[in-house]
């Protein structure tokens, strides 16, 4: 069994480490380096972009994985203040020698070249959020472009008579949070698909008016929660006719469904989003909130432990041509939240297992 996540605060980064097993377990399933002892098991990092739930979520995939196939002992990074922290974390992991590091990218194109540099080092994928123009190996993700489309049917099924929209998320830096954007304003303006990685980004401070749909605004917040509520308060009190709030990060629809209840508008204005946040869950089984995309981050942790091993192992195959492993989405809505709550609980479970 896998040891409990245990936070622990320490220069620059919080840091979760877990593991199946010593490299004197006797468990021989993994396959190992060229003259390496049977025995000696992978060890790889996965390092996301911050601290979340859903992040946790994440990490019950990484034990999962260790668990069911063997041969990796894994650590689980959490940087708690961005960009600095990640690369701090980063740069530790190839002091440590740590032989293949799945990250998720802050800012993909202003990590590039330091993303090359750990790639020089160790064999390094991505997931969640990709770098396409670094050298990582593959990137295991959703398509997010498809996946913000699908949650622009969202707002077309909560909101079918038209109104204004407003959309809130903490970063843009990010490349699935602006796929993710595009593909909601492309949705509800009836756009043609673009094709992941040929797509053509809207700019931020502009209102886009379709025949039905307006939306009124994007807001960031840094990650900042204040900042979030702020900006949903802020939102309800500047468009008198808003009809709908969009998430795009796990913790937007909360603090728009916060704003919302305090404003006295609780069904009033729709919420969509991104993610599987309990509070958002609940509202959508009460009928405050109409829906979510979930990517079931449970799967980001079990695929980057399953593609490092194998690459680790020298099996190839393992890495498709397109490099890019795509887990897939859900959209969840009131007819089928009681089945994936259960999953969801499922993996919290498996996640707070001890040894």
């Amino acid at each position: 069994m896998i040891k409990k996540l245990t936070y622990i605060a320490g220069a620059m980064a919080l840091v979760l480490a877990v593991g199946c097993g010593s490299e004197d377990s006797a468990n021989t399933s993994g396959g190992g380096e060229a003259g390496a002892n049977p025995k000696t098991k992978h060890k790889i990092a996965y390092v996301t972009n911050g601290i979340d739930p859903f992040w946790d979520l994440c990490a019950a995939g990484v034990r999962q994985a260790e668990n069911e196939l063997g041969g990796v002992e894994c650590e689980v990074h959490f940087p708690p203040k961005g960009l600095a922290d990640q690369k701090s974390i980063l740069e530790t992991l190839l002091a440590k020698g740590i032989k293949g590091i799945a990250v998720s990218p802050i800012d993909a194109d202003g990590q590039t070249k330091f993303l090359n540099e750990v790639a020089a080092q160790t064999k390094l994928i991505t997931h969640d959020a990709d770098a396409p123009k670094s050298d990582r190996l593959v990137y295991i993700g959703t398509d997010n472009y498809k996946a913000g489309r699908a949650l622009g049917q969202l707002v077309k099924e909560a909101i079918p008579d038209g109104g204004e929209v407003a959309i809130f998320v903490g970063r843009l830096e990010q490349l699935n949070a602006r796929q993710r954007r595009q593909g909601v304003i492309d949705e509800l303006l009836d756009r043609p698909s673009q094709a992941l990685g040929q797509i053509k980004f809207d700019e931020v401070a502009k209102v886009f008016k379709g025949e039905k749909y307006t939306i009124v605004d994007t807001r960031t917040d840094n990650f900042v929660m204040d900042a979030a509520k702020s900006n949903a308060e802020d939102a309800i009190t500047k468009y008198e006719n808003l009809a709908c709030m969009v998430g795009l990060f796990a913790y937007n629809p909360p603090r728009c469904l916060q704003a919302i209840k305090e404003a006295g508008k609780l069904g009033q204005i729709k919420v969509c989003g991104f993610d599987e946040d309990d509070a958002l869950l609940q509202a959508i089984k009460d009928g405050h909130a109409y829906g979510t995309i979930s990517q079931q981050p449970w799967k980001y942790g079990y695929e980057s432990v399953r593609m490092l091993k194998g690459i680790l192992d020298g099996d190839d195959s393992v890495v498709p041509a397109s490099k890019f492993i795509d887990v897939g989405y859900k959209s969840v809505t009131a007819k089928n939240i009681d089945e994936f709550w259960a999953e969801k609980r499922k993996m919290t479970a498996l996640g707070a297992k001890k040894d």
